[in-house]
């Protein structure tokens, strides 16, 4: 790992004399080896310059994440910093009590190094509980090797009829054109969103969330649950897709079993850790393209559905806590991140350092998005976006019409 920049240095052992022994509790979702390791290398850095200050991360499976965090968060064994994907969900706990208000520690260098647009997520009613530590957009990975075999040009793809005949034509072949975890619900729901996203634009979101006319029942919302169950009508996922987790999906791509997996950037190192090899699809067999637009959508073809994520302070977290994340979210942590190709980092200037094609090709198109949303299970809060969850593995069983999906959510966010 590079040597910290003179600055962040500084500042830590300018701290150094305020600090008592102290832990810092850090929860996160699991996160393959790679980032691990880079974490215990700015663990370590941090420890040396701030003596009888100890920080340990926990990592719990995606999905267990998401159940424990709410009871977690109310008891007495709660952490200091956790994971967030911000939105709704953020907004939920800022209101709740259980975070804490850190806009007083958020100046200088620190927060000149942060993109606004970053920071903002992370604002609740002018508060700022958090920063951001990556950006992501959903992709669909693509193995090129399985792509040649059914004679498909995966970078012809630009629409989702294009996307539609490539499906079938990989169906027609013996293939299975898509893994995905069903069973977590959320993956499903990632072809629903970026949808809605495509359909409704900008505008049309704003206008669902802001609960004017239909809301998430208007039309554009429809014509995207139409446009899934095109997709669905043509059985494209594995057999028994409702029974596999998104880690088993992903490292089932990961041997080669499919021809896509619509997933995160975060999907490099899962689908090569959980593979059987460890080693998954070799980077020259692997491509990632855009999600497609649709016709006649209001949305644009660079509009950009992810997450904006990072660390969120609990109340009563220790001070040590929240110089942690600043030293973790320093810019030239960030450039080392980037560097190391651990994440797509959100510092400014810390894209400049990145080594990893996959991500150097979704940052640049997050730079170029005009309108990026935030995973809509997510930015929901916690009840709408369960529901949301629900009508996507709904719709992908064909056990709802788009309608009643789009009133499901629309009535969920009407209750909230």
């Amino acid at each position: 790992m590079r040597k910290l920049g003179l600055a962040a240095l500084l500042i830590s052992l300018c701290s150094t004399a305020a600090f008592a022994d102290a832990t810092v509790k850090v929860l996160r979702p699991e996160v393959p080896s790679n980032e691990k390791a880079y974490y215990e290398k700015v663990i370590t850095e941090f420890e040396k310059a701030n003596p009888g200050v100890h920080v340990n991360f926990e990592y719990i499976a995606n999905e267990a994440y998401k159940q424990k965090l709410t009871t977690l968060l109310q008891s007495d064994q709660k952490p200091d910093l956790i994971y967030s994907w911000a939105g709704g969900v953020l907004g939920q706990q800022a209101k709740a009590g259980v975070l804490q208000d850190i806009s007083a520690s958020l100046t200088g260098d620190w927060a000149a190094s942060l993109s606004s647009s970053g920071t903002a997520a992370f604002t609740v009613g002018g508060k700022i509980y958090g920063v951001p530590v990556n950006a992501s957009d959903v992709v669909f990975w693509s193995n090129l090797d399985v792509a040649k075999k059914v004679g498909i040009d995966v970078n012809a793809i630009k629409t989702w009829d294009d996307f539609l005949a490539a499906v079938k034509k990989a169906k027609d072949a013996g293939v299975t054109p898509i893994m995905v975890g069903g069973k977590d619900k959320w993956p499903l729901h990632f072809y629903y969103g970026y949808l809605m996203v495509r359909e409704a634009g900008r505008d049309g979101m704003a206008a669902a969330m802001d609960g004017k006319g239909d809301g998430f029942a208007a039309a554009p919302f429809i014509k995207a649950g139409e446009d899934f169950k095109e997709l669905i009508a043509l059985e494209p996922f594995e057999p028994g897709f409702m029974d596999t987790t998104f880690e088993q999906a992903s490292g089932l791509f990961g041997d080669g079993k499919a021809l896509f997996h619509l997933m995160g950037d975060w999907d490099y190192g899962v689908s090569k850790q959980n593979s059987v090899s460890g080693k998954g699809i070799p980077d020259n067999k692997l491509a990632t393209i855009r999600f497609p637009a649709v016709a006649g959508g209001a949305g644009e073809a660079s509009d950009t559905f992810g997450g904006m994520n990072g660390f969120a302070v609990i109340a009563g977290a220790p001070p040590e806590a929240v110089e942690f994340l600043k030293f973790l979210t320093s810019a030239d942590n960030q450039k080392v991140a980037g560097a190391e190709d651990v994440f797509i980092p959100v510092a400014k200037g810390s894209e400049a350092n990145m080594t990893n094609p996959y991500f150097r090709k979704t940052a640049e198109a997050l730079a170029q998005s005009k309108f990026h949303q935030i995973f809509l299970d997510q930015a929901l809060g916690s009840d709408v976006g369960a529901t949301i969850n629900d009508a996507a593995a709904d719709l992908a069983q064909g056990v709802v019409t788009p309608e009643e999906a789009a009133k499901s959510v629309q009535d969920a966010w009407a209750m909230r």
